[in-house]
């Protein structure tokens, strides 16, 4: 019996193991591991979003335990951080890479990546502990939001809190027509936005955050620990992965710009070569210690009842077309 067929047993027989059950976690492991891998690869298509799958869930996740959550619910918020730009795989590379700001026809291409992201979830076991963050993190607590404009506690606690971490990345976050903002910048746009972009309890928790200092440590990172490295062409766009030596070559995926990994006082610091990567050099490289460690860490602490509660396997409930 498969995995797939082994945790689909679980979710339609009434059987409960226990929880922390070795073998439900073992296969619950693949299971994670291969949403998060699509959504890793859809990020590895835009060289301006390296790490915003890893920032996003580690904000939610703080932000999660700062409003007081169970360790659990925070868990299962910090993979709907990791997942909720899944439907992006959607969107065309000319509108995800493009370097210039979007049309008004182009935005209205991005705005269809909620909806494809609920699709693609469909029939998955798992698709239940997330599903809330990858099909309405763009809501809005004024109604203003997309792709279903639900207004106030409409919008589920998971996206609230995904939507506020999102935006945050988003505005610390360099593009190609302008720098990432400061941290306060940043910050004092979502106190902005409360009440009406934002939840409002949950954007004083996260302000809270800020004022604690928590959010520097993730701000331009990629891991822990680990920033990004700069391109002198393109700005912040290069990720090293945590088991890179010195001596490793790695290349700015906008530009092809080729970089040797060299000793440095905290780390490992880019140097530019000179050289051009070639279209092999260039190709995503999946961050699989990445990935296993998030999954690890989400399977700790997600229980029993959290995965048996993805019921109704693939089952998800239509939006409004």
């Amino acid at each position: 019996m498969d995995t797939l067929d082994k945790i689909s047993r679980w979710l339609t027989s009434g059987a409960t193991p226990e929880p922390k059950s070795p073998d439900l976690a073992t296969h619950a492991k693949p299971l994670l591991a291969s949403l998060m891998t699509m959504a890793w690869f859809v990020e590895a298509r835009d060289p301006y979003t390296g790490g915003h799958l890893w920032r996003v869930s580690r904000y939610a996740h703080m932000l999660a335990l700062e409003a007081g959550l169970s360790a659990s619910e925070a868990a299962k918020i910090s993979l709907g951080g990791f997942l909720h730009d899944i439907g992006k795989i959607g969107v065309p590379d000319a509108i995800l890479r493009k370097p210039g700001r979007l049309t008004d026809e182009e935005f209205d291409v991005i705005r269809t990546h909620p909806d494809m992201g609920r699709r693609m979830l469909a029939g998955h076991p798992l698709s239940r502990l997330v599903q809330d963050a990858v099909h309405l993190h763009h809501e809005r607590p004024d109604g203003q939001g997309y792709p279903q404009g639900l207004t106030g506690e409409q919008v589920p606690l998971m996206a609230r809190m995904v939507g506020i971490c999102d935006a945050f990345d988003a505005m610390t976050s360099h593009r190609p027509y302008r720098a990432g903002m400061a941290e306060e910048a940043a910050l004092n746009i979502i106190q902005s936005g409360r009440g009406s972009q934002f939840d409002d309890h949950l954007t004083e928790h996260f302000l809270a955050l800020g004022r604690k200092g928590l959010l520097e440590h993730v701000i331009g990172h990629s891991d822990d620990g680990i920033p990004l490295q700069t391109c002198p062409m393109c700005g912040p766009t290069l990720v090293v992965q945590r088991d890179r030596q010195p001596g490793h070559h790695i290349y700015c995926r906008n530009c092809s710009g080729e970089f040797k990994l060299m000793p440095a006082q905290k780390g490992l610091h880019a140097q530019p070569t000179g050289g051009m990567g070639r279209p092999k050099d260039l190709e995503p490289e999946l961050d699989v210690q990445l990935i296993e460690r998030t999954v690890a860490q989400a399977v700790e602490h997600l229980s029993a009842a959290d995965l048996l509660a993805t019921a109704a396997l693939g089952h998800v409930p239509e939006g409004p077309r």
